[in-house]
């Protein structure tokens, strides 16, 4: 399933202070998720600007903490009634689910945005690093993709937790509680590590309360 052709990748600019009830954005889109428990359900992906984490995009900050492909420094600054109209115009009308991801979307989420879009009949979920505390958003699904050491996450309680593994890397030991616990395969950008998966695979095998999660998305072309 291909990601739906409307999409609105939003102007590009530095950082701003963010303004009284107005967020950051760097794009939107509606596509399907492509990975985690929730993989291929239909969802608007509301992508915040910033992130409080170094990490290395192309070859930028080669002495930063993890490799991340996706750009979040632009953006433009919206009000929460834009961003629902942006999203019922990707849709068409009413909102399936909604993701918010970054960059880290902590930095900027607050309950009223996650009302307006359960107000409108949308699965709020998020995707995070866990180094700020999401818990109290009222969201009705956390991901959490744990970028720092255990004792620096701050939501503890998740649906998700995921962690991507290379070849020789053991089962993580979360300190998070998770209703489910997810490893990942390495991708080397956009083309699938085999040796990774094999490795990720038997894991899994040998720890069955885990489970494998694919990229599948980056398989399809999908957003």
């Amino acid at each position: 399933m291909e990601a739906a052709r409307a999409s609105s990748h939003l102007g590009r600019g530095c950082m701003e202070d963010r303004e009284v009830n107005k967020y950051r954005i760097n794009e939107m889109f509606y596509s399907v998720q492509g990975e985690g428990v929730r993989m291929g359900t239909p969802n608007v992906f509301v992508r915040f600007s910033g992130c409080n984490m170094d990490c290395q995009r192309g070859h930028e900050e080669p002495n930063a903490d993890f490799d991340c492909d996706t750009e979040f420094v632009s953006g433009r600054s919206m009000t929460g009634d834009e961003i629902l109209k942006a999203a019922k115009s990707l849709t068409g009308g009413s909102i399936p689910g909604v993701i918010f991801t970054g960059g880290e979307p902590g930095l900027q989420l607050d309950t009223e945005l996650v009302e307006a879009f359960k107000g409108a009949g949308a699965h709020t979920a998020i995707e995070t690093n866990g180094t700020l505390d999401v818990g109290g958003f009222g969201l009705d699904w956390i991901t959490m993709s744990p970028k720092v050491a255990e004792h620096a996450i701050r939501t503890k309680q998740v649906s998700e937790v995921k962690y991507v593994r290379n070849v020789g890397q053991g089962i993580p030991k979360p300190s998070v509680k998770a209703d489910h616990k997810l490893i990942s395969p390495a991708f080397r950008g956009q083309t699938l590590d085999k040796r990774a998966v094999e490795w990720c695979q038997q894991l899994v095998l040998e720890n069955p309360t885990w489970r494998l999660s694919l990229q599948v998305h980056k398989w399809i072309g999908a957003r």
